[in-house]
């Protein structure tokens, strides 16, 4: 992994960029962008499933510091992604009981950030992300979580269902943070291969994601405000299965 995090801008370079292999955290495009350059980078973008936002000219003039961007801007990744597939395999080899942890479309950096050190520190053997609607892994990120980033992998899937096939398969069971059961977090077992969702900010964990998992959990809540700030939240989750792990 690389602790560089670089912006590069043109749409021709960003095109090389991408041909050679580097590791794209999202691209961002001008609004009305035309012509054959942005067709034929629009082309790979969408093949390579890369995470993209429209934006306004001054976002793109902020990014690339008002250096002729052609309206296009991409972030080369500050790290590496892992193959969930192979994670998951070298995690059930490591003779631990696995712990996994999905975000399903978290977007702000700085809940990332904090949930990526948590997890650093809860013993978490992978974070899984989604392409396409997450928080990207940029300065922010990195900073807010300590540089735990550069020591716990991530993965990016196409969309968490796919992840969640990867892991049941291989019977290790998942549980998604909700208000929407009866059920609490400390009457689950965790002490058993375990993959914990967390949901996105502002909707929480997506109803057809609520359908698939094993369990459905929530935190007791005894004030007056209704719900938890998700890394707050997360970070409960993790240690309570923490707690039940050495205990037993």
């Amino acid at each position: 992994m690389t602790e560089e995090i670089t912006n590069i801008f043109g749409i021709r370079a960003i095109i090389e960029a991408i041909e050679s292999g580097s590791t794209i955290s999202k691209v961002y495009l001008q609004k009305a962008l035309r012509g054959d350059l942005y067709y034929e980078l629009n082309k790979l973008i969408k093949e390579k499933s890369i995470a993209t936002s429209i934006v306004p000219v001054e976002k793109l003039d902020r990014l690339s510091k008002n250096s002729n961007h052609q309206g296009a801007v991409a972030q080369i990744s500050p790290i590496d992604f892992y193959d969930l597939e192979k994670l998951i395999e070298e995690t059930l080899e490591g003779g631990k009981t696995p712990l996994f942890l999905l975000l399903d479309q978290l977007s702000d950096v700085r809940n990332f950030g904090a949930i990526i050190r948590t997890a650093e520190c809860t013993g978490v053997n992978g974070i899984i992300i989604q392409k396409n609607g997450s928080a990207p892994v940029n300065a922010e990120t990195i900073k807010t979580s300590a540089g735990a980033a550069f020591k716990i992998p991530i993965c990016k899937v196409d969309h968490i269902k796919d992840a969640l096939f990867l892991l049941q398969a291989e019977d290790i069971k998942t549980v998604a943070a909700t208000e929407k059961t009866e059920d609490s977090i400390y009457d689950i077992n965790l002490n058993q291969p375990i993959a914990i969702i967390m949901g996105s900010e502002h909707k929480g964990v997506n109803p057809s994601i609520l359908k698939m998992v094993d369990y459905k959990a929530k935190l007791p809540l005894l004030g007056g405000i209704a719900s938890l700030n998700v890394s707050v939240a997360c970070g409960a989750f993790l240690y309570e299965t923490v707690r039940q792990r050495i205990s037993s």
